[in-house]
């Protein structure tokens, strides 16, 4: 016979594991994240960018697997993604914890995890500096904020918005999306350019920049001669200008220019050198 309290603490365990199982499959199973068009973010509101505006910003930025490519406010991770599929190491920097789980979802079902990577962080508190390619879908006042940041990058780093501006940063490139994008369907590229204005010694000369983005004016003064710098900008390090009937191009290390010039009799080799170097 089996004794009564042993019967009991049977009955008991059998009753709590029966409880156990009925609860788990009864248990309704947690439903997938799925971000809702509209839904309200930190500074904006979510819209994904289409597929298509995609395929041309990445094809704008020239990017190559040698660059570094963040996005800012990264989403669902569908740039960082596509720019992983190209070969290319990319970062997305997203404020939403759930937008930042769903990317990471998406790269590891692409198989392109170990290109894409995401964080949970303000793009205002987080150091995008690095990136040689830089990504974004914000509003104008966004952009604007950034600006001064973006301005202090490397010379040559490509910076292509979603359909907003930089104010007055006129961009290098504007294109169109083509095929089935209906809405915010245009990109803006802007160069970072190299920072020149200012007075540069040019052989017996005094060559004067003044700058605004990319775009410079000036005088070129050879002995008691001053000619006014025409179609005069920056792309990158590199410099393009015209004196009189020169032509000048070169490129810009630190507080040193060199490059050819043609036209008017001349045709070779020019270097200058910022004053007070």
């Amino acid at each position: 016979m089996i004794p009564v309290r042993t019967l009991a603490a049977a009955l008991l365990a059998s009753a709590i594991a029966a409880g156990s199982a009925a609860a788990q499959t009864s248990a309704p199973a947690a439903t997938p994240y799925v971000p809702q068009v509209g839904q309200q973010g930190k500074d904006v509101v979510w819209v994904p960018t289409h597929e298509a505006l995609i395929e041309r910003m990445l094809g704008m930025a020239q990017v190559t697997p040698a660059d570094y490519l963040i996005d800012l406010g990264s989403g669902d991770g569908r740039t960082v993604i596509a720019a992983a599929k190209r070969g290319v190491k990319a970062l997305g920097i997203e404020y939403n914890p759930d937008l930042v789980a769903l990317s990471k979802q998406s790269a590891e079902k692409e198989g392109v995890a170990d290109k894409a990577s995401f964080v949970h962080g303000d793009i205002f508190q987080t150091d995008f500096t690095g990136a040689t390619v830089l990504t974004l879908f914000l509003l104008p006042d966004l952009n604007r904020r950034l600006r001064p940041t973006i301005l202090e990058m490397k010379p040559g780093t490509r910076v292509v918005s979603n359909t907003f501006d930089m104010g007055e940063w006129t961009p290098d490139q504007t294109v169109s999306a083509e095929g089935a994008c209906t809405s915010y369907c245009r990109a803006h590229k802007w160069i970072v350019p190299a920072k020149v204005g200012g007075t540069w010694r040019m052989g017996e000369g005094e060559l004067a920049l003044t700058q605004t983005f990319q775009m410079l004016s000036g005088t070129l003064k050879t002995g008691d001669a001053s000619v006014p710098v025409t179609e005069a900008r920056m792309n990158g390090e590199e410099i393009a200008f015209k004196a009189g009937d020169r032509v000048y191009t070169g490129r810009v290390s630190g507080g040193r220019m060199e490059g050819r010039v043609q036209g008017g009799g001349a045709e070779g080799a020019w270097n200058a050198t910022r004053a007070g170097s």
